[in-house]
């Protein structure tokens, strides 16, 4: 089970920003990053990584998710990424694996690009963030939240997807808030100049993808491993975009051995 929550205060280009983190586990540190579906998305896996591996697996919550604060001039990929940088070096740790799953996969790809000495290794997981000729990135703020199930999942009957028109108040503020965050740090899901730039990751890199993902297709995939040097290709039978969720102990074995 995860600690109770804490928060700190990391100063970046953007000024200070309170980030709120949760810790399970103890051992080798795994910084595990969520997409657009939030911090809840990567909960019940943070626990099965912890327990399986023996790690100290970090959960953090992107500023602007789940009610917590967003400065406004932290407004970006990258920021996130400086953001992410920082907290490695105020929790003082090293030969970290960083684990990411949509947009925290983009996150993940970007915090290796910093070149940051804590990071030893990176796990992109379904990510998004790259740009790539005839496998278009779905429009995801354009779904109903059916569409939203056909896309991300092999089995659509198994997703929950939750409408804010149903929900009560405070519930359908905390979707609302994590949707328009996701807004502001993706815009339209790409960087043009990111397929290019990931020739200079210089650490192992795992790229692990859902072969029914429907939010960015295997081929999509395949061309984020391409680019990274060294990078491994495992792809995940009846999967869809969030592995964690789906099939957690078929991603946990194409992990395994990265994070152990």
């Amino acid at each position: 089970m995860p600690s109770a929550d804490s928060t700190l205060t990391v100063t970046t280009s953007a000024g200070p920003v309170p980030i709120t983190i949760a810790e399970r586990g103890s051992g080798r540190a795994t910084l595990l990053l969520h997409g657009g579906a939030g911090p809840a998305s990567v909960s019940a896996f943070a626990d099965l990584l912890a327990t399986r591996t023996g790690t100290h697996v970090i959960t953090p919550v992107h500023p602007g998710f789940d009610g917590t604060p967003r400065p406004a001039a932290l407004s970006t990929v990258h920021g996130l990424a400086e953001l992410y940088a920082g907290l490695l070096d105020a929790l003082d740790l090293d030969d970290v694996t960083v684990i990411g799953n949509s947009v925290g996969g983009w996150v993940a790809a970007e915090l290796a690009l910093r070149r940051s000495p804590r990071v030893g290794r990176i796990a992109v997981v379904d990510a998004v963030g790259i740009d790539v000729p005839g496998h278009p990135v779905a429009d995801f703020f354009a779904l109903t939240p059916a569409e939203v199930a056909a896309h991300s999942y092999h089995d659509p009957s198994k997703a929950v997807i939750p409408d804010p028109s149903t929900l009560p108040p405070a519930a359908r503020d905390v979707l609302l808030g994590n949707r328009a965050a996701l807004a502001v740090y993706g815009g339209g899901m790409t960087d043009p100049g990111l397929l290019a730039r990931l020739s200079s990751v210089d650490v192992p890199a795992l790229v692990v993808w859902g072969e029914a993902d429907r939010i960015a297709d295997p081929d999509y995939g395949r061309a984020f491993a391409a680019a990274i040097p060294g990078a491994r290709f495992v792809l995940l039978e009846r999967t869809g975009h969030v592995p964690q969720i789906e099939t957690p102990e078929a991603l946990l074995g194409a992990l395994r051995e990265l994070v152990a």
